[in-house]
């Protein structure tokens, strides 16, 4: 029996709005920094932690301590001004391709390798189309106007996501879903306090400043990962990671409508790849979540590193 699989289509709506976040710092007021966008965005966190206690859906945050939890909310806090200074410096459509480009491949790495989930031919051919994709977008260099300093922070937030990614995939095995996002942005919300307090957060005050941080921390955070965690429980990291693929096609969209960024033929081809490669990721699968026990052998995680 098969049917189209609704973890990979729910990674993909909260990779929609996701995709929304650089334009939306780039629509800021003066005086909008990458470490303050950072730290409203965490701050979504308190709205999941309401949604997951109104539902019930909380367990005592004693039970999610342990590795697992500190590399999410270290990665979390990480990438957050990483992906913003690059976002600022290179380009909504760029540093957000270069930071998504990179998840799926070590995002579907790291989770063959800690927990044993299987690479399946699906996931192969879906992440070459859209990483390819990611190639012609980002293709140009200082002509399409690419800042290597912007690429480089926008390669270290997309490292610290696959951990993040591969970390919060360990917790949501076995705890609420949205419940365990709340925590990891509390947490990374509270290394990022700092930074926040020293960046000079006045912007927050005046009309424009308010609708941005309504944007980043409803929709673009908190209704986002209500879409994601749900998605992810069902999907395995590598499918996960590369649905993520659809945040750089919404970024490029804006990038080049709302932004005035470069339209080139490159970007419209690129976008066209990506898009390819998620059709090939959310077409039919088998109803089962994440793999058939023929899919992956009994012996197999005694063979992988503890």
């Amino acid at each position: 029996m098969h049917r189209v699989a609704t973890g990979p289509i729910l990674v993909v709506a909260a990779a929609v709005l996701w995709g929304t976040t650089g334009t939306a710092q780039a629509l800021g007021p003066a005086g909008i920094t990458p470490e303050t966008v950072g730290a409203v965005r965490m701050a979504g966190g308190a709205t999941l932690a309401i949604y997951a206690m109104v539902r019930g859906e909380t367990v005592p945050v004693r039970s999610l301590f342990g590795p697992a939890l500190l590399a999410a909310v270290v990665a979390m806090a990480a990438s957050q001004p990483l992906f913003f200074t690059g976002v600022a410096r290179t380009g909504v459509a760029v540093g957000t391709i270069v930071t998504i480009g990179t998840g799926p491949i070590l995002a579907g790495l790291l989770g063959w390798a800690i927990r044993g989930e299987r690479v399946g031919r699906r996931w192969v051919i879906a992440t070459v189309l859209s990483v390819c994709g990611a190639i012609l977008l980002v293709s140009g260099g200082a002509e399409a106007g690419i800042d290597i300093t912007g690429v480089l922070f926008a390669l270290g937030a997309g490292v610290t996501w696959a951990v993040y990614l591969v970390s919060a995939k360990e917790l949501l095995d076995h705890h609420p879903p949205v419940f365990v996002v709340a925590v990891v942005f509390s947490g990374a919300g509270l290394l990022l306090a700092p930074w926040f307090f020293l960046s000079h957060p006045g912007w927050i005050l005046s009309i424009r400043g308010a609708a941005v941080v309504v944007w980043l921390t409803m929709v673009a955070t908190a209704l986002s990962y209500v879409f994601f965690a749900t998605g992810l429980r069902t999907s395995p990291i590598a499918t996960a990671a590369t649905a993520t693929l659809a945040e750089p096609v919404a970024a490029a969209v804006l990038g080049m409508t709302i932004l005035g960024e470069p339209l080139r033929v490159t970007t419209i081809s690129g976008v066209l790849l990506v898009a390819v490669g998620l059709l090939v990721l959310s077409a039919e699968q088998p109803v089962e979540p994440v793999a058939d026990v023929d899919d992956v052998p009994p012996t197999l995680p005694e063979r992988l590193p503890q």
